[in-house]
């Protein structure tokens, strides 16, 4: 038995757009502490989707943030599996995931495939998985869609939970 639940720590939001949801981004993105860094990737990306939604539709005006905050929307889990041991064997028992949770997912999906796109600076990587996830294509919406249809799959082992 654990003695104690964890308390949260709060985020401050980042300083250009005054979001706690960008500061998060930047937090996964960080390496080795240098939040410079990540800061220049993630404002750099946010920037080229600007420029780029721009160029695609002059007369309508896009905001990089409503894009961003609808990508992390579309990548957000609702159901995962976890592993539960019940008498010699494990089931993956699907559960609901908390709101923290389905964040916390989605922007480290979101870091992770863009880090996997070789061959482009991680600013265009991270804009291009951002816009992709915005439209509903790419590979951490495909994430989410497995995690879903895994738990879909394993709905018959949903009396584990507890």
């Amino acid at each position: 038995m654990r003695r104690r639940k964890t308390t949260q720590r709060e985020i401050i939001p980042d300083v250009k757009y005054n979001s706690e949801l960008v500061a998060r981004l930047i937090n996964t993105l960080m390496k080795c502490g240098k939040k410079s860094i990540a800061q220049k990737i993630v404002y750099g990306a946010l920037d080229y989707i600007k420029a780029n939604e721009k160029s695609e539709d002059p007369e309508k005006e896009t905001d990089p943030m409503e894009i961003f905050m609808k990508a992390v929307d579309n990548v957000k889990p609702a159901l995962e599996v976890k592993s539960r041991r019940v008498g010699g064997a494990t089931y993956q028992v699907p559960m609901e995931v908390p709101k923290e949770r389905q964040v916390a997912l989605a922007i480290r999906w979101i870091t992770t495939y863009s880090q996997a796109k070789k061959g482009k600076s991680m600013m265009i990587a991270l804009a291009t998985e951002l816009l992709d996830a915005y439209k509903n294509t790419g590979s951490s919406v495909k994430k989410k869609e497995d995690t879903q249809k895994m738990a879909a799959a394993n709905k018959a082992f949903a009396h584990y939970r507890w």
